[in-house]
């Protein structure tokens, strides 16, 4: 048993010390949002993550996950202390290290015996040196500072942390290492590995991991609009290239665009970190620019299928959420679609099964916020799909048609069979595919 402190409680950091407390470790997770820290100590779980709930209720119950706004109580006797702090980008696509660095600066005067800090938060190459410093200048007893970039992805982050395929950690003190594969022990017991490093290179394969993914993801969306173009299916393209071992099944399927809070602001503060050492990742800032368009790809088609005119139309989306099984809209495509459609005069219906309130927060009663998939689609003279959530994949056709206006569908994420939608007899526009006049 471990006595840890997490402080943050975002995403990474409240996934990161329920499932280190599942583990049979005693941990405290800081804050300093007085409201929220209540609420948690009350049983509330404030985003939404599958499973997470069930983990947090046990281990609050049982005092082994615990909540406080002071950095000074929480930190008292912990042996292993994560940062786990937002690093938001700045105008000029750098991650901000303010939280990191100056909570850095107070555990220097905190510390009463040693520690291992943990950068958690996905931060440029060079933050462990960073947070070395800030803590020596007020320290007064030993400390070492590591990296343990997560891997966690929205939707499956309780999974991921439980049976990691991989634990990278950047260590150069011996010391530091052999607690932190301690820790992580419970969680490679079949095998998975550790994967020891120094600082600067795990923080790098944070970044590179991430930038990798979008990078495939905006490759093969770039494919699926030459599909178009040419005639050519993007699914028969997709199988066909993804059963080559060498490039993966994985991270292959067109839609429009990526989002979310990793990717977007990974690939953007990579490609500054190298700008500060006068280099350009070319690749990365064309997936930049790629990806800004595809968002938007779906536009062009909705207007002209309206002859330029959407005012007074009525949208429905199916949706609203950056990917399925979470409520996040961060750089979520939906949002620019809504932003749009809304400029054009359409009216909008909505649904998702958990990011309306956060969109309702974003735009107010600028669209109709509907009970179901179903409702969303009441007098609709179109939908258009964004996010590609379980409950879609399977509707009600002759539900849908009676409903609707017209039986018209853009679908950003290709969830509907081409040949299925023709029998139908809906219009049906996708990604990289033929599209089915109704």
């Amino acid at each position: 048993m471990k006595k840890i402190a997490v402080v943050g409680t975002g995403y990474v950091g409240l996934v990161t010390g329920t499932c280190f407390a599942e583990t049979g470790n005693q941990v405290v997770c800081i804050d300093i949002d007085e409201s929220k820290v209540e609420r948690m100590r009350n049983g509330e779980v404030p985003i939404f993550e599958p499973n997470l709930d069930v983990l947090f209720e046990r281990n609050l119950r049982t005092e082994r996950l615990n909540f406080t706004t002071s950095l000074e109580v929480g930190i008292k006797d912990a042996e292993i202390i994560f940062l786990a702090l937002p690093t938001p980008p700045g105008e000029d696509g750098s991650a901000d290290l303010s939280y990191i660095l100056g909570v850095a600066e107070q555990l220097g005067h905190l510390l009463s015996d040693y520690a291992v800090i943990v950068d958690k938060s996905t931060v440029p190459v060079g933050t462990a040196d960073k947070v070395r410093e800030a803590i020596a200048k007020n320290a007064r007893c030993q400390f070492d500072v590591v990296s343990n970039p997560e891997f966690l992805r929205e939707g499956f982050a309780v999974s991921d942390f439980m049976k990691p395929d991989r634990v990278v950690i950047g260590a150069s003190s011996e010391r530091a290492r052999k607690v932190m594969e301690q820790l992580y022990k419970p969680f490679v017991r079949q095998g998975n590995p550790i994967i020891f490093m120094d600082e600067r290179s795990a923080e790098l394969t944070k970044y590179a991991a991430n930038s990798f993914l979008a990078t495939k993801i905006t490759f093969m969306n770039e494919v699926a609009n030459f599909c178009e173009l040419v005639g050519a299916d993007v699914d028969k393209v997709r199988i066909g290239i993804g059963s080559d071992d060498r490039i993966g099944k994985r991270f292959l399927f067109p839609g429009i665009g990526y989002g979310g809070s990793c990717f977007p602001k990974d690939v953007q503060a990579l490609v500054k970190s190298g700008k500060e050492k006068e280099f350009n990742f070319r690749i990365l800032e064309a997936v930049i620019d790629i990806n800004n368009d595809q968002k938007k790809v779906l536009l062009p088609k909705v207007k002209n299928y309206f002859r330029g005119n959407l005012t007074g139309k009525k949208i429905a989306i199916w949706g609203l959420a950056f990917k399925p099984d979470t409520d996040d809209i961060r750089e979520a495509p939906a949002l620019e679609i809504i932003a749009y459609l809304l400029k054009e005069g359409a009216v909008i219906s909505s649904y998702d099964p958990e990011a309306m309130p956060n969109v309702k927060q974003r735009f107010g009663d600028q669209l109709e916020f509907s009970g179901s998939e179903y409702d969303a689609l009441h007098a609709a003279d179109a939908l258009i799909i964004c996010t590609e959530w379980g409950i879609f994949r399977n509707p009600d056709f002759e539900r849908m048609a009676k409903v609707m206006n017209d039986k018209v569908i853009f679908d950003g994420r290709n969830l509907f069979d081409v040949d299925e939608m023709t029998e139908k007899g809906f219009y049906y526009n996708s990604i990289g595919r033929r599209t089915i006049e109704s």
